[in-house]
Formats: C-alpha cells, structure tokens, sequence
C-alpha cells in the first residue's frame, strides 16, 4: 500500500513514507497534534489566503485521528489500509469546508465526512451483492451490525426495539440481521492460493460429463436420434417436408396463410398437413 494521501487540491499532496502499513500508521502517530490557535492560523492562511501548505499541515495533523475512526470499521473484513485512505479522502473534504470562525476543532468537524466516507466503501465492497440501497437500510446496517456484536441473533423484543429506534419496520430489521450473517465465497480460489486450503463451488460442483462412459452414451444416443429423425422425414411425401422445413427448421418460420397461398389450399389444410406429419414422426422415433 502506498501511503501517500490524494490531493485536495491538485497542488497539494499529503505525501507519507512508502512501505507497510505499520510505517504509515507510526509516521501518523508521530505528527505532533496542533493547538487550537495552531489549527486557527493555518485554517484561516488556507480560507483566507489559499495556502496550499498550511491545508497540507492542518490534514496530516489529523492522520491519527482517521486511523482510529478506520479501526473501528475492522469487522467488516476489509483492509484496514483501504478504510484509512478512504477516512484520508473525508478528512480532505472536511479541511476544504472548515471555517475556523465555527468555533471547533477541525477533528470534531470532520468525523460526519471521515465516517461517510468509508460508510461509502464499506457499503460498496462489504458484499457482491448490495446489502442497503436507502438512507434507512445504510443507518440500519451499520447499527445493527454493531448491536450484534454484544446480542448475537435478535429475540422477538430485541428487534422490536431495534425497529422502533431506527425507524423502520420489524420486517426490515430481520431481512438486514439475514443479510449480515451471509457471506460471499469465491467461485474460483484466488491466484496462487494453496491447493489444499483453497476451497471453493467450482471443486465440489458436479460435472455433467465427467463419466468418460456417460458422455459416449449421450454422444451415441444423440446421434442415433438424428439418424431416424432423417430417416423419418425421408419417408414423408414431399409437401409434408417442405411444410415441415418451413414451420419449423427456417430460420424465419412461414406462416400458415402463407403456405395455403403457396399450395393454393385453405390454411387450416396446411395445419392437418403439419400434424399429420408430426404425429408420423413421433410413431417412427418411439418405434
């Protein structure tokens, strides 16, 4: 992972030290937190003054801060590297909107943009399948996820509650708790996972023509089966076949009318033809 953060402006780059994620969370910690007044002077150079450097020094004074927001989003089984960089990308945002007359720090400000940002991530990657899609299911998601940290599954009271404090319905509370105990599983092992660790659908699904035996079986049924069809279709009269041919072997299928236009013959002649000819091969392929 390259810890470089995104610019917020493309003059500005957040640059960190290259290497693991140990390194980049040690340099983040090690960045001295800025005073009040520190944080007000630089805010005001960057509003005021479009100073590049001064946003620069009041986000990578916060680093440390998002790294402790990312940790909370562990459990979700995706890098904590990705859920920092995505935090690193709301802290941006937030730095670009502070107004230091607001009389807070920027940390307290910026925690909606860090959180909503890696909301965003987590929603996107957590699952293949998409778990919340309105505002309602994104709030109900993320706390009922951390409810279910201390509860395990929901009792009949419990997502009630649940319900009633997140504003939706019962009914949504067990689709979502269903939806959080699933998992997604690969149908193919990743490249270069181990043979006898990597387990996925494609090792244990059947094959329909795994049986050498089986497969010479089919190979030989359906080619007898094409055999008497044409010996079939050879023993029609010759109108049958070309009706035959036109209502169902065309690529564009003719019509009844205009087969009746054709022989100079009703259309409901053309049909008996048809069935006649159809039942005659179905005597002779059971035969």
């Amino acid at each position: 992972m390259t810890t470089a953060v995104a610019p917020l402006h493309h003059d500005l780059v957040l640059a960190g030290p290259v290497g693991s994620l140990d390194s980049y969370i040690q340099a983040a910690n090690s960045v001295a937190v800025l005073s009040r007044e520190e944080e007000q002077t630089l805010a005001r150079r960057f509003r005021d003054e479009g100073d590049l450097e001064a946003a620069r020094q009041l986000v990578v004074t916060q680093l440390r801060f998002v790294v402790h927001i990312a940790r909370g989003y562990m459990g979700y089984g995706l890098p904590l590297g990705d859920l920092i960089q995505e935090g690193n990308v709301g802290l941006m945002k937030a730095a670009k909107r502070f107004d230091p007359d607001m009389g807070v720090r920027l940390v307290s400000f910026a925690v909606h943009w860090i959180r909503a940002e890696i909301h965003e991530y987590v929603l996107r990657n957590w699952r293949l399948v998409k778990v919340a899609t309105t505002k309602a299911q994104r709030k109900l998601f993320f706390n009922l996820r951390k409810a279910k940290k201390n509860l395990g599954w929901l009792s009949h009271d419990e997502t009630q509650a649940v319900a009633k404090d997140l504003g939706v319905s019962p009914k949504e509370v067990t689709e979502m708790e269903k939806r959080l105990s699933g998992f997604d599983m690969a149908f193919d092992p990743a490249p270069g996972a181990d043979d006898e660790e990597a387990y996925s659908p494609a090792h244990y699904l059947q094959s329909e023509d795994s049986d050498p035996a089986t497969a010479v079986e089919n190979y030989d049924f359906q080619n007898n089966a094409h055999a008497q069809l044409s010996e079939a279709l050879a023993e029609l009269d010759e109108r049958s076949q070309q009706i035959l041919a036109a209502r169902w072997l065309a690529e564009d299928k003719e019509t009844l009318q205009t087969l009746a236009d054709r022989y100079g013959v009703s259309a409901e002649r053309i049909r008996q033809i048809e069935n006649q000819a159809i039942g005659k091969l179905r005597t002779r392929m059971v035969a």
